[in-house]
């Protein structure tokens, strides 16, 4: 069965791992992905606001403010004081059971599952919360303290500071309990494994995945290749479709990724192949390319099943002896396998506004993705009639909804 070239053009996708993502847009998602960036930005909001409100309210609307907060400047100061010293207690508990939570899965289950706690953005939020109003609550106390002179003058205390700290109070306790329920379940393995087996069927039915090439289509002969060896070693996580689909155009050029999304790149070792012209700006082909120090599952299907046999692993250890966690696991494989095996074989290939092919990308093999998945759990699960049992109910049914090209790969 001849594979077929699909015509996306350029302007019809914008990367690998989402297809709707614009670069701006996946550039902001970089920089607030680092676990602390969120709630660094709610404390210079709150630092801000608490420097700006009192001083427009004491400064302009002293005679238009109603009456928010009927205490006077000790019992404003009082308020403040509370609010700060039980705000930044709550924070220290929220990070806390945020670490103990880490720690639990990082011994329970994986520690490549740590990255899907450390990017919840209810958890960000929650410790964002309570900072800001610490960090609010002190920055009204000096506007407080200042007003002792002004208050013998006949001028108010900053209602409208004083009564803000009080919302954003129920604000953090509110964001609190959804905090504690959000840690009550996440840390469940069932969670933890929808979880996980969600994010790889939106990567699937994205398209980027759909199908693993098993014959390259014939393209127009150019001459090459001319091969870019790697600048660094890392993992391949990311390849920037758009860029790279341009960069190759501008250089009259065709270039073919070598690697597959997940693998690891040695310094120095072929990573693109370009066809045409030399390269005559190799750097703006290579930077479209993101090795990293660990994988994620931005692009990479296949990181997201190496999680999953992870926590089959772990829990198939004698120090766990949980056959019905790798049962579970092999369930969400079943499902993913199902998908890939019944997608018809593809070569991506990527097209230019012209309809010229640019970029040549490189799947994983059949083969691999189904030994990736199963083979470990096989090994290690021999021992367990349960877990032997439904690695051959998922290889019998996966046999016969499998596409013929690809029933090869369940010859384990």
């Amino acid at each position: 069965m001849q594979p077929t070239v699909v015509p996306l053009p350029v302007s019809a996708v914008s990367s690998l791992g989402g297809w709707r993502a614009s670069r701006p847009v996946r550039r902001l998602a970089a920089v607030l992905r680092p676990f602390w960036v969120v709630p660094a930005t709610w404390c210079l909001m709150a630092l801000g606001l608490g420097l700006a409100l009192p001083y427009v309210e004491l400064t302009w609307l002293v005679d238009r403010v109603p009456l928010l907060f009927p205490g006077g400047v000790d019992g404003a100061r009082s308020v403040l004081s509370t609010i700060a010293g039980a705000m930044i207690s709550v924070t220290g508990l929220v990070f806390s059971i945020t670490m103990v939570v880490l720690q639990l899965a990082a011994s329970q289950y994986s520690p490549r599952v740590l990255r899907t706690f450390l990017e919840d953005r209810l958890t960000q939020h929650t410790l964002g919360a309570f900072a800001a109003s610490f960090v609010y609550a002190l920055t009204v106390l000096r506007s407080v303290d200042g007003t002792v002179e002004r208050a013998a003058e006949g001028q108010d205390v900053p209602q409208l500071g004083v009564s803000l700290a009080y919302v954003l109070v129920l604000v953090a306790v509110a964001m609190f309990l959804a905090f504690i329920h959000r840690i009550t379940t996440s840390v469940g393995v069932a969670s933890i494994l929808q979880r996980t087996a969600r994010d790889c069927r939106a990567l699937l039915d994205e398209g980027q995945h759909s199908g693993w090439p098993v014959e390259r289509p014939a393209l127009p002969d150019l001459p090459g290749p001319h091969v870019l060896v790697a600048p660094r070693s890392g993992y391949l996580d990311r390849i920037d479709v758009i860029p790279l689909v341009r960069a190759a155009r501008a250089q009259e050029a065709r270039v073919e990724v070598l690697v597959p999304l997940g693998d690891f790149v040695v310094e120095g070792s072929p990573l693109l192949a370009v066809h045409g012209r030399p390269a005559q700006d190799p750097e703006s082909l290579l930077c479209r390319v993101s090795l990293v120090a660990d994988r994620s599952m931005e692009q990479d299907v296949g990181y997201g099943v190496r999680r999953l046999v992870d926590v089959a692993e772990r829990a198939l250890s004698p120090g766990v002896n949980d056959p019905t966690t790798a049962v579970q696991v092999l369930d969400q494989l079943h499902d993913l396998l199902r998908r890939m095996l019944t997608a018809p074989g593809t070569w991506p290939v990527r097209l230019d506004e012209e309809g010229v092919p640019r970029l040549v990308l490189r799947s994983p093999a059949t083969d691999e993705a189904v030994r990736e998945a199963l083979s470990d759990i096989a090994h290690w699960g021999a021992e367990h009639r349960r877990v032997r049992e439904r690695v051959e109910r998922v290889l019998a049914e996966l046999r016969v909804s499998a596409l013929p090209e690809h029933r090869a790969a369940l010859d384990l």
